[in-house]
Parts: structure tokens; C-alpha cells; sequence
């Protein structure tokens, strides 16, 4: 029998599928979102309204769009992947044409029945990219330069368009992702090298135009910066935030002060506590146990991801599931990282529990796809 005659006469059809699903997989992701439906009960003092519920509803039609396109063959994901990608940027244009503007920033498009965040569908159809990109490409020219540029300008392009909005975390997010992707692929080390050395320049360039007619960052964005090296310089304005969820972190202790106890977040110190601060409300009402145990989830659901990326010989299929699963790294690393004081504080969710609908729509979808690549592995 002939490998593909293999490839064909394995794939389950029909009705079958669902039993093929990464059921393990997807009550890890139902299991954190229901913490976070809890946190965002607890936040709003006890209430359902007005984030608890919505976000359940949201869940359950992301639930189900993701199980609906586990379904679908992946080929369709990867015929597609180039079309998505350029509807996304379309849609990264249009932000900047007619996008809605909030807290500062003009970042979503204002669909009536829902907000949508471009950057963060822009996030998963990147991914799709550039696995069918190297899925198409021949391994022996992955390092090639001419052949390295084309990714990197995928990546740079809807870089630029999100600095614009401004958004600095989910450009971030973008770029690491991209590069995750890329070096999964197989592409040298030294051209990873030469980007962290370009980084380093950056940087200095960075602290360099403070101040001067060619600034490089937002006032705010420095502001953030300085914050994050010392909070103590500022702690009523620019440091407040952090200031407070680190006496949120701090108070939690081993076990916490106990579900809707944490005066941090009832009190209303803790700023964004619904959103990208919600990581230290869990941990002051439930303490380190607490917080370790959600990151022991996150763990759990990277380790399905990397296994199912393992087992499968589909070059597309692995590196979509892998580029799901380290954007998804990502956002909690990123998430966690800032309100611990660890890096600057960049707005962004953390994933399944922050308050949000586009984030989390989109996140279902990319493990939608995560769990096509597995039901129609080869076997």
C-alpha cells in the first residue's frame, strides 16, 4: 500500500470524526475557561453581569466553532491560509481607515453585534501562513536568504499596521510568534542571531530617541518602560498598576485570602481587574496554589499540542499546531510576566480568562484548526 493510498484509507470520515477529536485537549480548554468565568464572577462582586455571563456565551459558540472546524479535512485550512491572510490585513487597513477608538487606541471594528479586534485574527491566519509557506517550500532552501526575507516581510508588514494602531504588546506577540514558527521550520540559527543582535540595536536606538524629533516610541509607551524598571517612581500614576498587583500577588500567600476576599480587586485598587490584570485577582483569592495551578492548565495544554504535533507526518499540520501552541504560550507568558513586575505592562489577556470576546473567538479558532491537523492525521 502506498503512503498516500495510507493517508487516505486512515483518515476517519463521516460521523467518526467526533470520536477522533483531542477530547483531553479541549476540557483542558473548557476547564480554564470556567475559571475564568468564576474570576470574572468574583470581580464583579458577585455577579453575573456585566462579564461573567456574556463571556460564557461567548465560550460556548467559540466552543462549538472550534469542534465545527475539527471537522473540516485541514487541507481546507491550508488551501485557505493564504486568503486569510490577506483578508486579515484588509482588515488591519480598514482599522486605519475607520476603526473604533478606545482607551487611546484605534484598534477594533465596530461589527454591531460585537467589536472586532483585527490584530488578534491577524495573530492565528500569520501561522496558517507561514506553515503552508513551508509546508510548499522544499527543506533545502529554508535557509536560503531570498527565501528567509519572504517570511519575514509576512511578519513585518502587519507589524507595522498594529504599531500604527498603537498596540507595542500584540506587535510583540506577532514577531516572537513568527519567528517560533520559522525556527520550527528549520530555518539557521545565525539569522536568529543577527535578529538578536539587530534587537540589542534597537533597543539602544529606542532609549536613544527619547526626547528627540525622532522618537521611536509613545510617551506613554516610555512611560511603561520606566514603570517597569522602577514603579516606585511614580506610584500613583504611571506605576500604579503594578504597584497594585504586586500587593495583590503579595497578599494572596500560599493559599489565599479565599474566593470574593481579596480586597485588592473588591476595593477597586486593582485596575483592568477583568481584563489584563485578572491573573493577580486569582492569585490573591487562591493564592500560589492557586496561580500554579492554572499554569500546570497552560502547561497541560501546550504538552497535548506538542504531541499531537509529534505524532502527526504532515509538515503543514505540525507546524500550525506547534504556531497555535506557542502564540498561546505567549499570551500567558507575556500576561503572567507583566503583572509580576517581570516585563513591561503591554496589554495583553490573559488567554481564556481576561474579559474578551475577539481574543478568545479567535484563540478557539486556532486550536479549531489544531484539532483538524489531529483528527486527519495520518494513522
Amino acid at each position: 500500500m502506498s503512503y498516500l493510498e495510507y493517508t487516505v484509507k486512515s483518515v476517519p470520515t463521516g460521523p467518526r470524526k467526533i470520536l477522533y477529536l483531542n477530547w483531553p485537549l479541549a476540557l483542558l480548554l473548557a476547564t480554564v475557561a470556567c475559571i475564568g468565568f468564576l474570576m470574572l464572577y468574583s470581580v464583579a462582586g458577585g455577579s453575573m453581569t456585566p462579564w461573567s455571563e456574556p463571556q460564557m456565551k461567548r465560550f460556548a459558540v467559540g466552543f462549538a466553532m472550534m469542534l465545527g472546524v475539527g471537522l473540516v479535512p485541514i487541507w481546507f485550512w491550508r488551501n485557505i491560509s493564504v486568503v486569510a491572510y490577506l483578508v486579515s490585513l484588509a482588515l488591519l487597513v480598514a482599522v486605519e481607515l475607520f476603526g473604533s477608538v478606545g482607551m487611546g487606541a484605534q484598534r477594533w471594528i465596530d461589527l454591531g453585534v460585537m467589536r472586532l479586534q483585527p490584530s488578534e485574527v491577524m495573530k492565528i491566519t500569520l501561522v496558517m501562513l507561514l506553515a503552508a509557506y513551508y509546508d510548499w517550500l522544499p527543506l533545502a532552501r529554508t535557509s536560503r536568504p531570498i527565501w528567509v526575507l519572504i517570511p519575514l516581510a509576512f511578519i513585518m508588514v502587519p507589524v507595522y499596521l498594529v504599531l500604527t494602531q498603537p498596540d507595542l504588546g500584540t506587535a510583540i506577540l506577532l514577531i516572537a510568534a513568527g519567528g517560533i514558527v520559522m525556527f520550527l521550520a528549520g530555518v539557521h540559527w545565525a539569522y536568529f542571531a543577527a535578529v538578536a543582535a539587530a534587537g540589542i540595536g534597537l533597543v539602544t536606538a529606542v532609549f536613544k530617541s527619547r526626547g528627540t524629533d525622532w522618537q521611536l516610541l509613545a510617551d506613554y509607551q516610555f512611560r511603561r518602560i520606566d514603570t517597569f524598571l522602577d514603579p516606585s517612581t511614580d506610584p500613583l500614576g504611571a506605576g500604579y498598576h503594578i504597584t497594585q498587583s504586586k500587593i495583590a500577588l503579595g497578599s494572596g500567600g500560599w493559599t489565599g485570602r479565599g474566593f470574593m476576599q481579596g480586597t485588592q480587586s473588591r476595593l477597586n485598587f486593582l485596575p483592568e481587574k477583568h481584563t489584563d490584570f485578572i491573573f493577580t485577582t486569582l492569585a490573591e483569592e487562591f493564592g500560589f496554589i492557586g496561580a500554579i495551578s492554572l499554569l500546570g492548565l497552560y502547561a497541560l495544554i501546550i504538552m497535548f499540542c506538542i504531541a499531537s504535533a509529534m505524532s502527526n507526518r504532515d509538515r503543514f499540520s505540525s507546524l500550525l499546531t506547534l504556531g497555535v501552541a506557542a502564540t498561546f504560550f505567549l499570551f500567558f507568558a507575556v500576561n503572567m510576566s507583566m503583572v509580576m513586575g517581570l516585563a513591561p505592562v503591554v496589554g495583553v489577556p490573559l488567554p481564556l480568562v481576561s474579559y474578551g470576546g475577539s481574543a478568545m473567538l479567535i484563540l478557539l479558532l486556532g486550536f479549531g484548526m489544531v484539532q483538524s491537523a489531529h483528527v486527519h492525521r495520518p494513522r
